[in-house]
């Protein structure tokens, strides 16, 4: 229990950013699955263009760093060439 109202009050602002934060997170962390079980590299290069729009706007809300960000987006790039390559 909270000693004071704006205790309280900060209380409930600290769940609803962090519910925020972790769909956030989760919705970034979907994209990126979906770049990598791409069955072909055309549908992984779409999916790689929506995972990055995603990161980026979890490094603008500061869910993740901006270079945690770039590295994902990298990393994920790197994941959908090989993709494209291989079949």
């Amino acid at each position: 229990m909270t000693h004071s109202k704006q205790a309280a009050k900060r209380v409930r602002q600290n769940q609803k950013q962090r519910e925020s934060n972790k769909a956030k997170r989760s919705a970034m962390r979907s994209a990126e699955k979906k770049v990598r079980q791409a069955a072909s590299g055309e549908q992984a290069a779409q999916a790689f263009g929506a995972a990055a729009q995603k990161i980026d706007k979890a490094a603008k809300a500061g869910v993740v760093h901006r270079n945690a960000a770039a590295r994902r987006k990298s990393r994920l790039a790197k994941a959908a060439n090989k993709l494209a390559a291989t079949r």
